[in-house]
């Protein structure tokens, strides 16, 4: 066991862990494990990442008391195992003091619950929603231990200066850092922009322990890190791995100086695949799940899901099914067939012509004398769909529905049919960055992944023209602008909120983006009903973009007129207005 370090030296451990929201016995216990092994390794303290006791995020289920007691209980056992003279404990866990119920951090040392700081700044956009659960602490101060005083800002509480401004004013040496930050592109340089702000401000070194795994849309990847008092990375953890690491400190007369292990990260399309693999490998195993199932048709998307599923799961875990209809082609049979045995994968050709006849004729009394339009081809999505929910029950595996981002934002899906199944690890993916992420997986899979090397998606099924195939010679840009067009015309409706003004303004046509805004609007009851899928980009459908289905408002494309200000003066709503 590790002896009380001298005031000019700590080994502290970052427990970068994968810990499952409710699991509150088998995060403990991976805690204990961690706890262990960083013993082995001569630590002083172990950090781990924020609310690891109850998983991140908890939601609402952290409003239960019988929840909140759980945590508690399992702190307070791991608190009293710390008197066997091994390593310090920084545990995040919800706690209740005064009938409060606080986003906290417990230090547990020499048999105690030794000091307790609380989360400042509650995160309450995009993702996060904690002020609806958790009641601000007070700015915090420095913990002792073991004569260096450490400060511990919570996540978002080193995104404003506040909190480690007084850390610094209190006497703080080192800043440790728990968080449970999910993955996006980008967001690995905006922390770390984040943590130099803070670490210039301060004159402090920073060690950031971040979380890894998937929680139903949300995928956190980890990549902890460390940075010096002069802003140089000191650490590197790796992305989208579980990982126990040490950081050695030395106090010099410059104050406090990190060494760890520097490890590359996953960056760019790279990481997007990883979290897509990551999301969908532990939505399954998470919720025991034997294995997944889906419909392989032949196209694009699903060849992606097929190679991400395998890469998560492995092969013998993966279940293709083929639906065939008579304007199925027999070059998409072929593709299916090629990429499923590139893969290594079950494989099976399920045709639907009778269930497809079948609803016709049962329909046929109340058609009568109606042209057949787009609702007969809907009937064959819905005959696959309820095939695919059918063996889903009957073998207990999980069915991965394989609509792409494009698809959710137009609403060019079907309801109760292409839309079923449980979960979607490219929903946040536009059509264009399909294409691009199956060109990568063909030359390139994540460490860890379950799947073979090499060329896993047929390039035919790269290079053809996308179809739905529910009609002769049906191609998806009958319906839908070129994907390229589109999907830039998506990034700035959704991601950016642009007004379409603004869109015209640089350079796309007014009529086409009225059009695209148009199927973005109409399709919000489609998103309201569809699987959840891994979250990639800055605004995902779902937690990020929640917008009413009942709305009247439509952006018509004329010139935002400025604000008159003139008027706000008029009634005097300012500030003083309201003092009464």
């Amino acid at each position: 066991m590790a002896m009380t370090s001298p005031a000019n030296k700590l080994s502290i451990a970052i427990a970068q862990l994968n810990p499952t929201v409710g699991d509150v016995a088998g995060n403990a216990e991976k805690a204990r494990q961690a706890r262990a092994e960083a013993a082995r390794l001569g630590a002083d303290l172990i950090l781990f990442p924020e609310l690891f006791m109850a998983g991140y995020p908890p939601e609402d289920l952290v409003l239960k008391p019988a929840f909140q007691s759980a945590c508690r209980t399992a702190v307070e056992k791991l608190a009293r195992e710390t008197a066997d003279g091994g390593p310090a404990v920084l545990m995040g866990t919800p706690w209740v003091e005064n009938r409060k119920l606080y986003n906290a951090v417990a230090l547990l040392d020499e048999g105690k619950i030794a000091a307790l700081r609380y989360k400042v700044d509650l995160p309450n956009y995009g993702v996060f929603d904690e002020k609806r659960v958790f009641t601000p602490g007070p700015l915090p101060g420095p913990v002792n231990f073991r004569g260096v005083r450490i400060g511990v800002p919570i996540c978002e509480d080193i995104w404003g200066p506040d909190p480690v401004e007084c850390i610094a004013e209190t006497g703080g040496e080192i800043l440790l850092v728990p968080n449970a930050s999910p993955y996006r592109r980008g967001v690995v340089d905006e922390r770390l922009n984040v943590s130099v702000a803070r670490v210039v401000d301060a004159k402090l070194p920073l060690l950031y322990v971040n979380q890894v795994g998937g929680q139903d849309e949300l995928v956190f990847e980890g990549a902890s890190f460390a940075l010096n008092a002069d802003g140089s990375r000191a650490m590197q953890l790796p992305s989208f791995e579980e990982t126990i690491a040490i950081s050695t400190w030395t106090r010099g007369n410059d104050g406090w100086r990190c060494e760890g292990p520097i490890n590359t990260i996953a960056e760019g399309d790279e990481a997007d695949y990883a979290a897509c693999v990551l999301g969908l490998r532990d939505y399954v195993e998470k919720n025991r799940f034997p294995g997944v199932v889906f419909g392989m048709s032949g196209g694009i998307d699903s060849a992606l899901c097929a190679a991400i599923a395998t890469d998560a799961l492995g092969p013998k875990r993966v279940r293709a099914v083929m639906l065939p209809y008579r304007y199925t082609s027999q070059e998409s049979l072929d593709d299916a067939k090629q990429a499923t045995a590139a893969l290594g994968i079950s494989y099976e050709v399920l045709p639907i012509v009778t269930a497809v006849e079948g609803l016709t004729q049962a329909l046929q009394p109340a058609f009568a004398g109606l042209k057949p339009d787009v609702t007969e081809e809907n009937l064959q999505a819905r005959a696959r769909g309820t095939i695919l929910m059918a063996m889903s029950n009957k073998f207990g595996s999980m069915l991965v529905t394989t609509g792409n981002k494009s698809e959710m934002s137009t609403g060019y899906a079907t309801l109760y049919g292409d839309m079923n199944g449980g979960f979607n690890p490219i929903k946040d993916l536009y059509k264009t960055e399909v294409f691009r992420l199956s060109r990568l997986r063909n030359s390139w899979k994540p460490p860890g992944a379950l799947g073979p090397d090499g060329e896993v998606i047929p390039v035919n099924i790269i290079d053809k023209p996308p179809t739905a195939e529910l009609r002769e010679n049906q191609k998806d840009q009958d319906s839908l602008p070129p994907y390229d067009m589109l999907d830039a015309i998506l990034n700035r409706l959704v991601e950016r909120e642009e007004p379409i003004a603004t869109i015209v303004a640089a350079g796309y046509d007014r009529d086409l983006v009225l059009r695209v805004d148009r199927m973005l609007n109409l399709a919000e009851y489609k998103r309201r009903q569809a699987a959840p899928g891994v979250k990639v980009t800055l605004k995902n459908f779902g937690r990020d973009r929640r917008y009413p289905i009942v709305n009247r408002f439509r952006d018509t494309g004329e010139a935002l007129p400025q604000p008159d200000q003139s008027l706000v003066a008029a009634a005097g709503a300012t500030s003083d207005a309201y003092d009464l």
